[in-house]
């Protein structure tokens, strides 16, 4: 079965920066590698947005609510996908979560991050 793991979350004050990554360990290069990948994210009491995606070219598209702050990358031969996190604020409080963008696969358990003030 599929798995997604994601990891990188934690506790930073409003401005810093946090790097979140996701891993496939399961899935061979050949599937991983043609995927949309996104980052989703899910605040607490709100349902779970998408807020970053790239493609198989690593054409790369965002929420306005993140736009000019988060970047998101890929690494195949590592079935790897990194958001980095800037600028961040309080309302970027949220669990957040990679999954496949146009076949969603199981989702995996998240990682935390909270944004002080």
């Amino acid at each position: 079965q599929v798995q997604l793991v994601e990891s990188g979350g934690g506790l930073v004050q409003s401005g810093e920066s946090l790097a979140l990554t996701c891993k496939a360990p399961r899935m061979i290069f050949s599937v991983f590698s043609p995927k949309t990948m996104a980052w989703y994210r899910q605040a607490p009491g709100k349902e779970r947005e998408l807020i970053a995606s790239i493609t198989a070219d690593r054409t790369t598209d965002y929420a306005e609510s993140v736009k000019g702050r988060f970047t998101i990358s890929r690494d195949n031969s590592n079935k790897k996908v990194y958001l980095q996190m800037s600028s961040l604020k309080p309302e970027d409080t949220a669990t957040y979560y990679c999954n496949d963008k146009n076949n969603a696969l199981r989702w995996g358990q998240g990682t935390h991050v909270t944004v002080s003030s």
